[in-house]
């Protein structure tokens, strides 16, 4: 009789033993699945975080640096010498896409990173607008001409330019005359290379007040 309830004894606190061990195993899978599914919800809350801060990155960006406006607002008023200088804002923000301008030559906007170089550079091909528009920037005076252009103009224009620093020249099919010659916020139409305006140009805006970045370089960027 004894020996039955000591071995009914033994066996239930065999059965006790193995549930406590049951539950402390239980306990502690219950703890590993609670921080497996803090670190789970601490890692979504993060990546959630960074694509939303992305997001607006990108939201704040898209109006300016998309690659389809030139952030430019306002219109030109002509003095009485002839210059055109554009009343309104002219965007600076760097873009790696193209750009639409709503002036042709551009004289202002959102450019690319890298500038042209613009140290009496005579381009014979047309350029990229983003890249010269940075030139400009820089304070460059840039010579545009189209087809329509006389050739001794083109030629006297160019040895001008090959002797000025901050300046360069590639030809423009898409503008409105043909020669033209822009600065940052200015521009004007010439007749001739013998233009009076064409020294008087140089003269005011080679680095002139309306340089955004005086001083900046001319060298170093793109010649293509």
């Amino acid at each position: 009789m004894g020996s039955a309830k000591n071995s009914s004894s033994a066996a239930r606190k065999a059965r006790i033993a193995e549930m406590q061990r049951a539950e402390r195993a239980r306990e502690r899978r219950n703890r590993l699945l609670t921080v497996a599914a803090s670190v789970v919800v601490v890692a979504g809350l993060v990546v959630g975080g960074v694509v939303l801060v992305n997001s607006q990155s990108d939201g704040k960006d898209s109006a300016s640096s998309d690659g389809k406006g030139s952030g430019d607002s306002g219109h030109f008023t002509t003095g009485k010498d002839g210059v055109r200088t554009w009343q309104g804002e002219l965007s600076r923000t760097h873009v790696t896409t193209s750009v639409k301008y709503p002036m042709q030559p551009p004289v202002g906007g959102n450019h690319n990173p890298v500038w042209l170089n613009c140290n009496g550079d005579v381009y014979t091909a047309p350029v990229k607008n983003e890249n010269a528009v940075h030139a400009l920037e820089h304070g460059a005076v840039w010579v545009t001409y189209t087809t329509a252009a006389q050739k001794a103009d083109v030629d006297a224009l160019a040895a001008k330019v090959k002797q000025t620093p901050y300046s360069l020249m590639s030809p423009f099919e898409d503008q409105a005359a043909p020669l033209m010659l822009s600065a940052w916020g200015h521009q004007v139409t010439v007749k001739s290379a013998d233009d009076p305006m064409v020294a008087k140009f140089f003269s005011t805006y080679v680095q002139g007040d309306q340089t955004p970045e005086p001083g900046a370089s001319c060298t170093g960027g793109t010649s293509k």
